[in-house]
């Protein structure tokens, strides 16, 4: 399954039992921006605003005086059950006069945040790599070809006696095809490292 984030913020609300969900989803790059973002979308007179993000393996959640796990944990299992990257979701809520019970509290905090991350336009990420290579002169117009074929960027280029290293940075998936291309098209004289 491929992952995705978000393409722009999103935003939606409900109501249950008189109580005013409203969920705001915001892609990020880390976990600065995204409490950066909690703060910004935060609503200081409201009951509750919780909240959850995950960017890659880290993931922080916050049910903001709510039962503990009714709000945080089940807005991080819809950011996850969605397959969904780099992003934080704070739903606010605005009490309405009924309690909604521990279950309750967990379909709202959790539906609001689905709802909100399924309506929402999302981009693929594309896992990078980074790798060096050296290549001698006279195959250097066969490299950068096949760089071009495998939507390679080129993070710095040195020179030597003997040609050229150049550091990569390239989709994850395309490394091997590019490990074998340029075997095939030099004769195996570009060494290639793959820990940068």
């Amino acid at each position: 399954m491929s992952l995705h984030t978000l393409a722009v913020p999103a935003t939606h609300a409900i109501e249950v039992k008189h109580s005013r969900f409203v969920a705001n989803a915001i892609p990020v790059e880390n976990a600065g921006q995204a409490m950066q973002a909690v703060a910004a979308v935060s609503i200081a007179d409201a009951t509750h605003n919780c909240w959850a993000w995950r960017i890659g393996g880290d993931y922080r959640s916050n049910d903001d005086g709510e039962p503990a796990g009714t709000a945080g944990r089940p807005i991080l299992a819809a950011i996850d059950g969605q397959g969904i990257d780099r992003v934080v979701v704070v739903v606010t809520r605005w009490f309405g006069g009924i309690k909604l019970g521990a279950g309750g509290l967990v379909r709202a905090y959790g539906g609001a945040a689905a709802e909100c991350l399924r309506s929402a336009e999302r981009i693929v990420l594309v896992e990078l790599r980074e790798l060096a290579l050296h290549a001698p002169f006279e195959d250097l117009g066969t490299v950068h070809a096949a760089l071009a074929a495998v939507s390679a960027e080129k993070l710095s280029e040195t020179f030597d006696p003997d040609g050229v290293r150049l550091v990569l940075r390239l989709p994850d998936d395309n490394v091997d095809a590019l490990k074998l291309r340029l075997r095939d098209a030099t004769r195996n004289r570009v060494r290639i490292d793959d820990n940068g």
